[in-house]
């Protein structure tokens, strides 16, 4: 997609404070931190949600969630835990259409539901 920040990050018409890069994968600091720890981890190619996900990319699923675990350890919240979520549509919040996985921690989170 050609006017999605995401893809303009991956393609590097966009700077971001790159964490991990693998050929599939890119993760970088989110500019709008919500805790110490604030990564994004987004797939190179563009699908849009979690909802856009075909059979086909289960592998890239699989690498999606392996850059997490990186991440995690890298950024030293991999033993006292962390979050890995994502936002689905526009009544989650999701406001970037390009699939992206949040992994937050470096402190105590609060309670979800």
């Amino acid at each position: 997609m050609e006017d999605c920040v995401f893809c303009k990050i991956v393609r590097g018409e966009l700077p971001a404070s790159k964490v991990y890069e693998d050929d599939a994968v890119l993760a970088f600091r989110d500019i709008r931190p919500q805790a110490p720890v604030h990564v994004l981890v987004v797939p190179k190619k563009h699908v849009a949600s979690l909802m856009d996900l075909t059979d086909e990319d289960a592998a890239l699923a699989g690498r999606l969630f392996a850059a997490a675990r990186a991440v995690a350890r890298q950024e030293g919240v991999a033993e006292s835990g962390f979050r890995f979520l994502t936002n689905t549509g526009p009544d989650s919040g999701q406001v970037v259409f390009h699939l992206h996985f949040h992994v937050m921690g470096g402190r105590r989170l609060g309670a979800m539901g």
